[in-house]
């Protein structure tokens, strides 16, 4: 341990002579725990997910899953695609690559089994997150990092009843991800009045923005527009100016840009799974496990991130975070 000590006219060279040897210590100590760093296993990790081009969502998953990696000195590799085929060949070429894990989202699990089975077949354990609550035992994964969609939709439906929502439009970015899906149906089973589906292109914000803004001027009655992600949330706004509704926002899930919104009350409110944990847990599960046989959850339980409301009463703690885009 490196030690401070207070100088004055008064120190005699003796103890300037054993400040020397201490600090010769120090040095002694600083390097033989650099060696026991360089002793730790280096494991490589494959993050392969669903990834929607631009959704800064994923952004903050990646953050999470670096800091984690550069922690515990794991080769971290990430891919993504939308497409479940595309992502199923990802999850086949880390299998032939040999990685020690795989972390992987399971938004079309019923695409995932196969290459799921492959990897444990190999000896490479699988660790699911962010999607596939329902599905990840089924599939093969060791455990699960995320939040309970049934329950970030029902919190959803139910707050909008208390701001006297009477007309929702939901508004889906990508057809078949549960879940998206399993977001949506739990607004609407929990909401008192009106839900109203609206599937539109993720991928291309232009065609979100001109599909959203045609649905609101075909229909007036809608006074909630709710999207499935913080970008969805900011396109909605322009959608709403430009078809002259009176629509409010609300979303899943937060951005910077987003928790400004919150704060000059543009938003109403966001549902928080905390990407940034996501990522970092599901990564971090993978050094404890390899290195001393830990796993969350005893394979039988998820471990939840979420959800949680975030709103004008607590956006100022979350707002500093948010600058470093970690929330």
């Amino acid at each position: 341990m490196t030690r401070r000590f207070t100088r004055s006219s008064a120190i005699v060279a003796g103890l300037a002579s054993a400040a020397l040897v201490l600090a010769g210590c120090s040095s002694q100590g600083g390097s033989q725990e650099e060696e026991a760093a360089l002793d730790t296993p280096t494991y490589k990790i494959a993050m392969i997910t669903h990834a929607e081009p631009g959704d800064t969502f994923w952004d903050i998953i990646r953050k999470g899953a670096d800091a984690a990696a550069q922690k515990s000195n794991i080769d971290l590799q990430y891919s993504s695609s939308p497409d479940a085929a595309k992502q199923a060949t990802l999850v086949d070429n880390a299998i032939d690559q040999g990685v020690d894990g795989i972390a992987l989202t399971l938004a079309t699990p019923d695409a995932m089994k196969g290459v799921v089975k492959r990897a444990n077949n190999a000896g490479i354990p699988v660790i699911a997150f962010n999607s596939g609550i329902d599905d990840w035992k089924d599939v093969g994964a060791m455990s699960y990092y995320g939040t309970d969609e049934t329950i970030a939709g029902t919190a959803f439906g139910k707050r909008l009843n208390e701001e006297g929502a009477k007309h929702a439009l939901c508004v889906v970015q990508s057809q078949g991800q549960v879940a998206l899906e399993t977001r949506c149906q739990a607004l609407k089973d929990s909401f008192d009045g009106k839900t109203t589906k609206l599937y539109v292109n993720g991928e291309d914000m232009t065609s979100v923005q001109s599909t959203l803004q045609a649905k609101l001027q075909s229909d007036s009655s809608i006074d909630y527009v709710a999207t499935l992600g913080a970008p969805y949330a900011l396109t909605a706004l322009d959608s709403i100016k430009s078809a002259g509704s009176k629509a409010e926002v609300a979303t899943f899930d937060t951005n910077e840009q987003l928790v400004s919104k919150i704060e000059d009350g543009s938003v109403e409110f966001a549902v928080d799974q905390q990407p940034y944990l996501q990522g970092y847990l599901s990564i971090d599960a993978f050094w404890l496990y390899l290195s001393n046989g830990n796993f969350a959850g005893g394979g039988k339980e998820p471990v939840l991130t979420g959800p949680a409301f975030i709103d004008r009463s607590n956006i100022d703690d979350i707002a500093k975070y948010a600058q470093k885009g970690t929330r």
